[in-house]
C-alpha cells in the first residue's frame, strides 16, 4: 500500500488533549483468500497533547467484518502493558486483527487515568478501516 491509501483508510482523534493516531496495512504474508483469512497489521500512536501525565489502564475495541458480524476485544493496556505518558510525549506500538472478510472497520476506546487527579477518563479511537489488496480479494 502506498502512503495515500494509509492515510485513506487510517484515523485520527483528539479526545481530553490526547490524540490517537492509527494507521493501517494489509499483510498478505500472514494471510490467504482460500482459507478465508485475512490478516490486517496497524500501528498507533498515542500522543499526550495535554499538561498531565496519563497512563493508559485498558483498551475496548469494536470489530465489523464485512458481513456485518461485530466482535468486542476487551483487555488492560495495549500490547501487554500500561503505558505512562508524560505531557507532550507519546507510546507508539503495533498489532494485528485477523479477519474472515477481506475488508472490515476497527474502533474503540482506551481507558486512561490522569496521574495527578486520579480521575479516569476515555480517549477515542476513531475508525480505522482494514482493506485487503484487490487481488487478494479476486
Amino acid at each position: 500500500m502506498n502512503v495515500s491509501t494509509l492515510e485513506k483508510h487510517g484515523s485520527e482523534a483528539i479526545t481530553s488533549g490526547v490524540r490517537v493516531r492509527v494507521r493501517p496495512r494489509y499483510m498478505p504474508q500472514h494471510s490467504g483468500k482460500e482459507g478465508r483469512k485475512w490478516v490486517f497489521g496497524y500501528e498507533v500512536e498515542i500522543r499526550n497533547e495535554s499538561d498531565r501525565e496519563i497512563k493508559i489502564v485498558s483498551r475496548e475495541w469494536v470489530v465489523v467484518d464485512a458481513d456485518g458480524d461485530e466482535h468486542e476485544v476487551r483487555g488492560d493496556g495495549v500490547v501487554g502493558v500500561q503505558p505512562r505518558i508524560e505531557a507532550g510525549e507519546a507510546f507508539e506500538y503495533a498489532s494485528f486483527c485477523p479477519l474472515e472478510t477481506p475488508w472490515g472497520t476497527m474502533e474503540g476506546k482506551y481507558h486512561a487515568l490522569c496521574m495527578a487527579s486520579g480521575e479516569m477518563f476515555e480517549i477515542e479511537v476513531a475508525r480505522f478501516f482494514l482493506v485487503a489488496d484487490e487481488d487478494a480479494v479476486f
